[in-house]
């Protein structure tokens, strides 16, 4: 069974358990989809007048991004949730011999960095995603600017909490492991932080505007 066939109570009770998986990392992906989701219906109402046509492109650029994306983040829901269970499972490798303590650790430290490559491809979804939200939330069909708004507020965490998820990781490595992620995390967390700012300044002009 994957988490996209369950059904959302039945996704929040695994949540809520205290089996280790779900966790964190998997509803980073999950919320992900949401906001893909949001987004796509945004993209859809706005293509779905001619009143909105100068944003149309925009529109259909953001509405074939977000179905891959929704995609992907079910997707990724799993492979976070797996890629733990990996890690649990390597812990529980025979240590009984300096040969079994060797294989062990290198089992532990390359299902750790795995655990951390997961989250950090939803953490780039995201972001890439908030650029469409953006898009909306400034060219969209304006009846749905706080639709987009929860979008962007979604995007966003998903991908500071999936950014948690890469960092707890890579503090159980030693430090020549997962170089590309260690550079990549500071500069992502920076990027989403901006993106999702600009998202939400942009929300209450359009808010603003649509009063006057």
């Amino acid at each position: 069974m994957t988490f996209a066939s369950t059904t959302l109570s039945e996704f929040e009770a695994a949540l809520a358990s205290d089996e280790p998986t779900p966790g964190g990392g998997t509803a980073a992906a999950v919320a992900l989809g949401q906001a893909a989701a949001l987004t796509s219906m945004v993209a859809v109402l706005t293509l779905g007048s001619d009143r909105w046509s100068d944003g149309h492109a925009m529109a259909e650029a953001a509405r074939t991004f977000a179905i891959e994306v929704r995609s992907r983040a079910l997707v990724l829901a799993d492979d976070d949730a797996a890629a733990f269970d990996d890690v649990m499972a390597s812990f529980r490798l025979p240590k009984g011999s300096e040969d079994e303590l060797a294989l062990r650790r290198k089992a532990i430290r390359a299902a750790t960095l795995h655990a951390a490559e997961v989250p950090m491809r939803t953490a780039d979804l995201a972001c890439g995603l908030l650029d469409h939200v953006l898009s909306m939330i400034q060219h969209g069909n304006p009846n749905a600017v706080s639709d987009a708004g929860m979008a962007s507020l979604l995007a966003t965490a998903a991908a500071k909490g999936a950014l948690f998820n890469v960092q707890i990781n890579l503090d159980s490595l030693p430090e020549d492991y997962g170089a590309d992620l260690r550079n990549r995390l500071p500069l992502l967390l920076d990027d989403v932080r901006i993106k999702g700012r600009r998202c939400m300044d942009a929300v209450r002009d359009r808010m603003e505007a649509q009063r006057t």
